[in-house]
């Protein structure tokens, strides 16, 4: 399919880039697609965590280990010592232990769950000649995104290569993000309103 390409002004160049249909023509409704796309943001979002969470057991409370009555005759059940889970203060039954959240998925499936969000998000594409920023400055960004009428939406902005003068005028935009074109995944993809593409990263994209 041949899409429309903008300048940063927001312009139409009189241009068009041609987008693969294997990535950006993906049949959303065959049988697996959204099986697809949820083991690989379930994937994504678990090696996101830390897996640090823990709580305290009863050995490892702080506190006499002394019987605090005795065992028979005091008309009540057995009780132990004070750090008991069933104390105020105690330690806790089956609490939080550090693991590991990561999980695998097949490469092959990683690469159709990314086709399948870009596809699913084409709509929402727009296709921008190659730029720079002369200088690090958020302003340049907004000005950008202000002629994309997309200032107060979520936007992937989507580079062949790391630029450093756009990552640091994108970085302090709360919802913008900056991503090379070969990092991208299916989640960061679904998680925006829009997504601006330069002319090398369709190039880049299309060969995925």
């Amino acid at each position: 399919m041949e899409v429309a390409v903008y300048n940063i002004k927001g312009e139409d160049t009189g241009r068009k880039v041609t987008l693969n249909d294997e990535v950006f023509g993906r049949d959303l409704t065959e049988g697996n697609a959204e099986h697809t796309l949820y083991l690989d943001v379930k994937q994504f979002l678990a090696n996101q965590r830390q897996g640090t969470h823990k709580s305290k057991e009863r050995s490892e409370i702080s506190g006499s280990t002394r019987k605090l009555i005795r065992q028979k005759g005091g008309g009540g059940a057995r009780r132990g010592d004070i750090n008991s889970p069933l104390l105020r203060g105690g330690g806790t039954v089956f609490g939080p232990r550090p693991r590991d959240y990561r999980s695998k998925i097949n490469k092959k499936q990683k690469a159709l769950a990314r086709k399948i969000a870009l596809t699913a998000k084409v709509p929402n594409l727009f296709v921008v000649e190659n730029f720079t920023f002369e200088a690090p400055r958020t302003k340049s960004y907004m000005e950008m995104a202000k002629s994309f009428k997309l200032e107060n939406k979520k936007v992937l902005v989507v580079l062949p290569e790391k630029d450093e003068n756009v990552l640091l005028s994108v970085r302090n935009v709360p919802n913008a993000l900056l991503q090379r074109a070969m990092d991208l995944n299916a989640y960061t993809v679904l998680n925006t309103d829009a997504i601006l593409l330069t002319e090398d990263s369709v190039n880049v994209l299309n060969q995925l």
